[in-house]
């Protein structure tokens, strides 16, 4: 298939300029070291990494806000940081900390902004923005001032609006950052139902594990501006995602729980936390023996933190790729 993102040998320095009584000392840093990869059209990929990895610059770079130090790339043929105005129609961009709604106007005056900016024909504009209003159930907050919207309407709108003209690569820049469980949830459902039913091509960066479990079909890890692990995010899950935290209530004290795979984290009053290896035990027999052992008030399940993923795929070597002809199924 057609490449959407091709990279080769990408380098960006920083010089970090410092004080030092009377003078000012200057220093070179790398932010990007020589990364190389292609993605075809139509994927979804999740580029992770530590904070300072070099993530959001090689977004930056891939989107023309950024000049590389050397080294090539292209999106959907383009140069981006030569033809920066031809990609921007080509493509979306959704940085989770920066927005691109107007903070004192509602969403459907940045619709109607926006259709001007990309000149979206007047039908072609209704049509498309009626469809997102309804796939991204933007109507209920679509006339409130973006001031107003809690964190997750602000999201989804912001992520309706890079889609408006059609972008055929998105990139996604820790899109669910803040986000409460239920809109976390609701937003991932959204991004892989565009990619799978639209084709559109996803490039997201995250901290957040279930982000690349449940959008991303593969995942590049980069770790001090390199590439440390390019692979399918199926392989990725079964060797370095197999645990899940789960934090329980009870109402009483309840009855001890042993199952192999199951290991006590926590153990305060009636609150515990256990960690599971869910290639030891089922996770649905851990839960049926949890109900079992008392009342339970509360309970929650988590993926656990992206920073242990990271050191775990860090310390352990790969697996031979004994299922390669495996057709990967959704998560």
């Amino acid at each position: 298939m057609e490449n959407a993102v091709s990279v080769n040998q990408l380098v960006k320095n920083f010089v970090l300029k410092k004080r030092e009584g009377m003078r000012w000392t200057s220093s070179e840093t790398t932010a990007v070291d020589g990364i190389t990869l292609s993605i075809e059209k139509g994927q979804s990929v999740a580029f992770i990494g530590p904070n300072g990895a070099g993530k959001s610059t090689t977004i930056k770079m891939l989107t023309g806000i950024l000049h590389p130090t050397s080294g090539d790339a292209t999106v959907l043929g383009c140069i981006p940081w030569k033809e920066r105005t031809r990609l921007a129609r080509r493509i979306g961009v959704v940085f989770g900390q920066r927005s691109q709604l107007w903070y004192h106007l509602p969403p459907r005056d940045t619709f109607e902004l926006l259709s001007k900016i990309y000149e979206i024909e007047r039908e072609v504009f209704q049509t498309r923005r009626d469809m997102l209003i309804e796939r991204f159930q933007l109507g209920e907050f679509l006339d409130t001032p973006v001031r107003k919207l809690s964190l997750g309407q602000r999201m989804r709108a912001e992520v309706a609006c890079s889609l408006l003209h059609g972008p055929e690569v998105i990139f996604l820049d820790e899109p669910t950052i803040g986000l409460d469980v239920i809109a976390r949830q609701e937003l991932r459902d959204l991004i892989s139902e565009w990619n799978r039913e639209n084709g559109v091509t996803v490039f997201l960066t995250s901290h957040d594990a279930g982000d690349i479990q449940h959008v991303a079909k593969r995942v590049i890890v980069i770790n001090h501006g390199k590439v440390v692990l390019d692979d399918r995010v199926s392989r990725v899950r079964r060797q370095y995602l197999r645990e899940k935290v789960l934090s329980v209530k009870y109402a009483d004290t309840p009855q001890s729980i042993e199952l192999v795979g199951v290991k006590t984290l926590i153990e305060s009053g009636h609150a515990f936390k256990f960690e599971v290896d869910t290639l030891a035990v089922p996770i649905e027999r851990v839960m049926s023996e949890i109900m079992r052992a008392g009342s339970v008030v509360d309970i929650t399940i988590e993926d656990p933190p992206l920073e242990e993923v990271i050191a775990h795929i860090y310390s352990t070597p790969p697996e031979s790729d004994e299922e390669e002809g495996e057709e990967e199924t959704d998560v």
